[in-house]
C-alpha cells in the first residue's frame, strides 16, 4: 500500500512517498499533484476542517500534548479571513468586531495554502486525506520526550535520527542534495517524512473517536 505525506514550502509541496520499503520525495507546486497518484492514504501539515470562529478542539489538545511547545500549533484559520479580506489588518478588524481572536502574521501567510487545501478536499472528498502534524509525530517517536526546537542543529540532527531508524536511508541525500534546487529547507524535508509515517501509521488523533465536522463536513482532527 501506498501513503504520502506533505508539508509546505515556499514554492509549494514537499512530498514523501512510502510503498512498502521504498521511500521517495518529490517537489510539487500544486497540490492537486495528489489527484494524479495512486494512494491508500495521504496527510498533510496544513488545517483540514476550518470554523468561523477559528476554535478547534485538535488544535487545543495537540497544544497540551507538545506542552511546554504547545505554540509549535498554529491555530486561528477560518474561510471568512481569506476569502473574504485580502489585508491581514482589515481581517483582523472584522474578527476584533466579531469577538474573536486575531490572527497572527504567521497565519495569515499560511492563508494561501490553507485555502488551496480547503478547496482540493472539498473537491476530493473520495480519497482518504488526513491533517497531520510533524511535531506530533517526533514526540511519539521520541518516546513523549519533549524535543528541541527544529530550528536548532541539535533539534534537526534528533529529528534525522529518529527518522533514520524509521526507515529513511535515502534522508541524508534528501536533505543535502535534492532539496536545494527546489529550495525548500531541511526541516520541510524532515517534516514531510514525518507526516508520510503519520499517513501510514495512524497511531493516534486528537480527539479520539469520531472528529467533529465543520459547517462543510470536513473532519477537525489531527492525527500522527
Amino acid at each position: 500500500m501506498t501513503f504520502i505525506g506533505l508539508d509546505g514550502f515556499s514554492k509549494g509541496w514537499v512530498a514523501v512517498t512510502l510503498d512498502g520499503d521504498h521511500r521517495s520525495i518529490d517537489f510539487i507546486s500544486d497540490i492537486s499533484w495528489l489527484a494524479t497518484q495512486r494512494f491508500a492514504r495521504a496527510a498533510i501539515d496544513i488545517p483540514i476542517g476550518l470554523g468561523d470562529d477559528g476554535v478547534r478542539a485538535c488544535d487545543q489538545l495537540a497544544r497540551k500534548k507538545l506542552s511546554p511547545h504547545g505554540s509549535r500549533v498554529f491555530s486561528g484559520g477560518r474561510r471568512w479571513l481569506w476569502q473574504d479580506f485580502s489585508d491581514p489588518d482589515l481581517a483582523n478588524a472584522e474578527a476584533d468586531k466579531r469577538g474573536q481572536k486575531k490572527v497572527s502574521r504567521q497565519l495569515w501567510h499560511l492563508g494561501p495554502k490553507i485555502m488551496e487545501v480547503d478547496g482540493f478536499v472539498l473537491e476530493h472528498r473520495d480519497l482518504d486525506i488526513r491533517e497531520a502534524h510533524p511535531e506530533l509525530v517526533f514526540l511519539r517517536l521520541n518516546g513523549d520526550v519533549p524535543l528541541p526546537s527544529k530550528h536548532a542543529e541539535e533539534g534537526l540532527a534528533l529529528r534525522r535520527h529518529l527518522l533514520m531508524v524509521n526507515g529513511f536511508s535515502d534522508l541524508d541525500d534528501w536533505l543535502t542534495g535534492k532539496r536545494t534546487r527546489p529550495g525548500a529547507q531541511r526541516d520541510d524535508v524532515l517534516d514531510a517524512c514525518a507526516v508520510a509515517l503519520a499517513a501510514r501509521d495512524c497511531v493516534g488523533c486528537f480527539p479520539e473517536g469520531n472528529a467533529p465536522r465543520d459547517a462543510l463536513g470536513m473532519p477537525q482532527q489531527i492525527w500522527f
